[in-house]
This record gives C-alpha cells, structure tokens and sequence, in this order.
C-alpha cells in the first residue's frame, strides 16, 4: 500500500520546490472554499511548519555566523558595507513612493474603529534605545526568545575570539553549522505542506470580505510594494551591478517572497533565504551576516505600511502635509522600520509615532491601526514578503558587483 501511494504521488515529488509550493497554495485556496471546516483543521500544518522554522533560526544564525566569522581569513571581502548601504538608501525609496502615491491617491478612513491593543514607542530614540539594549541582551535568553540583534551581536564576538582558536575546534564548529544547515534543509522541503495549511486557515478563517471596505487603502499598499519590488529595487541594482537585474529580481521572489508571504515572519524565512543564498553561490562570509541583519534592519515594506497609513490618517482630519514634512515622515518612517521587530505589533505599531509628527493624538491613531490589523491579512503578508525577498537580492547585488569589479 505504501508503494501505490508512493507511486501515486511521485510525479508530484518529482517536481521541483517551486511548482510543489503553488500547488499547495492552489490546493488550500480550493479547500478552504469548498470545505472550511476541514481547512480549519489542517492549518495545523503550517502552524508547525511556521514552529520549525522559528525553533530552528536562532540556532542557524547564531552558529553560521559564528563559524564564518572564525574561518574568516584577512583580506577576504565580505561586502558588508555594500549590503548596507543598499538596505539604508532602499528603505529611504521606498518611503519616498508611499509619499508619493499618498499624494497621488489620497485615502479617507473611517475613524471609528475600536482601539488596537499594545503601547506604540513614544519616539524613534525609544526604539534606537531597545534595540542597544537587545544587543547586550542575555545570549540564552535571546536565543530562546529569536533576539536576533542579540545572536548576531554575540556570534560575531565568539567568531572574532575562536579566529585564534585549534584548526579542530573551527573544524568541529563549521560540521556543527552543517549539520544545522542539513536539519533546515528538511524543513523546508515540507514547505508545500506547511503553505497548503497555512492558505487554507487563513482563508477558512478571515475570507476576503473584511478586506473589501479598505480595499483602497489595501490596493495603494499593496501597489507600492509591488512597484518597489518590480522597479524600485531593480534600479538599485542594476546601479550596483551594471547588469540586468530582472533574472535576479524574479529568482528572489520565487525563491523567498512566496514563503515569506505565507510565513509572515522575517525572521522565520531566514532558513529560506539563507538556503537561496546557497544556491545562488554567493559568498557564505557575506551572506551568513547581511541575511540574519537584514531581517531586522532591512524593512522597505514596513516603511510603505508606516508612511501610507499616517498620510491617509492626516487625509482624513483634513491636515495639510507640505513636502518637506513629508520627507520628514519618510526618514522616520525608515529609522522606525529598522526597529520594527523589536517593537510589539510590528510595523503598525509604529503608525502613531509617526503620525505625533502631526499632531494627532494617540487615540486616534491607535484607530488607524486597528484598520490596519482589518487588512493586516494580506498587507503583513505583503511587506513580509518584500522585505524578506529584498535580504536576499540586495546581499546578491552586492556580491555580484564585487566579482564584476574582480
């Protein structure tokens, strides 16, 4: 019995990654459909899948960039600067086009939402003082907890001291660091079971009709992600590399947007993006640091959610936003979104920070962010999406221009 079915499904595992995930997203989608009250139960599946991946990152991090690091030979390039400086000036953009498309299409909101839960940061020096905090935070502690500020601040440290330390002992931990790598590699392999699960609650669970009164609002986030991800993005990196960036654009997404998409969770997609590295052949000393950063730092997607939101806030009580203000609001907007995840409720979170630009009270823009938990279901989805698949293609760009120069 075992056979026929193994033989009964094996054109489907033959297929690759890929095709196997978009078949489970189409599977969940029609289960969710015709049978909500199965779908119901299978959402199990990706609540393990999505419980995998986040038990398994904080290790991955931790010991991966500690074992690069202390292989890390003087005079190795690890492009670190580069990938930076494509997270900082690609967050800024995209905060510049959700203003622009604010201005373009002004939205109204109806205010009378009831307050969100949580305490929003008083200010962005609040959120730069938590986020030196996390970094000395306990290392147990923020290895259970997926502090990843943390594990990166204490896997560079133990890296640099082990650079001293027996050939054995950096031997011992690179095995170490393959073997966890080996462990995510099955993970990821249940990925289509853990979409299909994760499609077919979502959908069982909140439909679209919650989303159709703030479809306006949904379509001009939704619209700017796209854009940045379709051309903002590509021009940096066509800057950066003077190539054709479409083939690297297209093969981040399919290899990172999609299951950051369903995941919701930059930091759960770290074991995705980390493996697309791989198979992208970039250079493990650079990617081993910038993909564990960049899901802390690198949030063009959150800066869209913060800027579009406070603006059509300000739209609605009638205030008027000239320019510089709202250049104001984008920097902001990306010095927050670089300390989204260490701030309870994410990104939406950080919306009455910003609107106290404006002089709108706290209550009231703890309304608009109860808006934005209604549609949070495919908005969080999408940044998510963004921000994990852009980890991945600025640490390429980086990469590649290196070798372009060589």
């Amino acid at each position: 019995m075992i056979a026929t079915a193994t033989g009964l499904f094996r054109p489907l595992l033959q297929l690759g990654l890929i095709p196997q995930i978009l078949i489970g997203i189409m599977a969940g989608a029609l289960l969710a459909t015709f049978a909500p009250g199965i779908a119901s139960d299978v959402a199990l599946l990706g609540q393990l899948f999505i419980a995998a991946l986040q038990a398994v990152a904080p290790i991955l991090v931790f010991v991966l960039v500690a074992a690069a690091i202390a292989a890390h030979r003087q005079g190795q390039p690890t492009h670190i600067r580069s990938v930076l400086v494509l997270y900082i000036v690609g967050t800024l953009a995209a905060a510049l086009i959700a203003v622009a498309a604010s201005f373009a299409f002004p939205t109204e909101l109806t205010l009378d939402a009831p307050r969100a839960d949580g305490n929003p940061p008083g200010d962005i020096f609040q959120i730069l003082r938590h986020l030196l905090l996390n970094a000395v935070a306990n290392p147990v502690s923020a290895l259970m907890e997926a502090n990843f500020i943390a594990i990166l601040a204490w896997a560079v440290g133990l890296g640099l001291m082990l650079r001293q330390a027996s050939e054995t002992t950096r031997t011992a931990l690179n095995d170490l660091s393959n073997a966890i790598s080996r462990i995510v590699a099955l993970v990821i392999r249940l990925a289509p079971l853990g979409i299909f699960g994760l499609v077919a609650g979502t959908l069982a669970e909140s439909g679209i009709n919650a989303l159709l009164n703030y479809a306006q609002l949904l379509s001009i986030i939704v619209g700017c992600m796209v854009f940045v991800a379709l051309v903002s993005n590509p021009l940096l990196v066509y800057i950066a590399t003077r190539q054709n960036p479409y083939p690297l654009v297209f093969a981040c997404l399919r290899g990172s947007a999609i299951t950051a998409f369903f995941t919701r969770s930059s930091a759960a997609n770290i074991p995705v993006n980390l493996e697309l590295c791989r198979k992208l052949k970039l250079d493990p000393d650079t990617y081993s640091i910038s993909i564990p950063l960049g899901a802390t730092i690198n949030m063009c997607g959150a800066a869209i959610t913060i800027t579009i939101i406070t603006l059509a806030t300000t739209h609605t009580l009638g205030i008027n936003v000239d320019f510089p203000t709202a250049l104001l609001l984008c920097v902001v907007s990306a010095l927050a979104a670089c300390g989204v995840s260490g701030v309870a409720g994410g990104s939406l979170m950080l919306i009455p920070m910003a609107a106290n630009l404006f002089g709108i009270p706290t209550e009231v823009a703890m309304q608009a962010v109860a808006i934005g938990f209604v549609i949070s279901v495919v908005q969080d989805s999408t940044e998510t999406a963004l921000n994990s698949s852009t980890d991945v293609l600025f640490t390429a760009a980086a990469c590649r221009a290196r070798e372009a120069k060589s």
